[in-house]
């Protein structure tokens, strides 16, 4: 039974949107990492793929980088690629929108070739094979020398290293929420988080078992380039 459905909802797109992106520690860290190891791979992406763009804050940040590439925005909720078209109707005329499935094979029909394909908060909701077969399809997109970038949520080793996690995350929003009009006490902000209503939604993979099925592709210069505790920028280059 598929839980990634949640995120159709629009109430929990705005949740989520509205209380919790704004304080997800080191994000814009994790773009920036994720935009050098792009730059270093293709210096100038032509067309650039985003896999559950989500409000397109990850597009925003490679067209401000590369103002001449095209973008294929997917995501399969329609409330997120609403909310990406607003924030990216500057670029109106360089972002192609898909209402996409990445559970489904057919997702990629009719797209790409691609100099770069993105991710980031998305493909752990897949299932784990379902994850290996879609890093496949990536792979088939790309243009050889193209990179694939996941800023991703991974699992943790251990349960003390969650908490760690855990913590940080808590701390993280509470401290963002402090600069809202809506200023929750830590202990409101930690309910919210260890009972959100997506974390069952949360299908986590190690990251270097991650990094591990790609390089079974055949995908090359494949490292973890940024990691705190559940946090982490992986990929590589075809």
């Amino acid at each position: 039974m598929r839980t990634d459905k949640v995120w159709q909802d629009p109430n929990l797109a705005n949740s989520f949107l509205t209380g919790v992106r704004g304080g997800v520690p080191f994000a814009a860290q994790q773009i920036n990492i994720a935009l050098q190891v792009m730059d270093k791979a293709c210096p100038q992406p032509e067309h650039v793929a985003d896999l559950g763009c989500g409000d397109g804050i990850l597009a925003h940040a490679v067209l401000n980088c590369y103002p001449q590439a095209q973008i294929t925005a997917l995501d399969f909720s329609e409330q997120m690629l609403e909310r990406a078209r607003q924030r990216l109707q500057q670029f109106s005329g360089q972002v192609t929108f898909v209402q996409g499935d990445l559970y489904e094979p057919n997702w990629c029909q009719g797209l790409g070739p691609f100099d770069a394909i993105i991710s980031g908060y998305c493909i752990h909701h897949l299932p784990d094979e379902r994850k290996r077969i879609l890093y496949r399809e990536i792979y088939q997109l790309l243009k050889t020398g193209g990179c694939f970038l996941n800023i991703e949520h991974v699992s943790s080793s251990s349960p003390w290293v969650e908490k760690l996690f855990n913590d940080l995350m808590i701390d993280s929003l509470y401290q963002w929420h402090q600069t809202q009009e809506e200023k929750l006490s830590r202990e409101e902000v930690a309910s919210r988080f260890v009972n959100r209503q997506d974390k069952m939604a949360n299908i986590l993979a190690p990251v270097e078992v991650q990094c591990e099925w790609l390089r079974s592709i055949g995908f090359q210069q494949v490292d973890c380039y940024f990691k705190v505790f559940e946090l982490a920028v992986f990929g590589g280059v075809k």
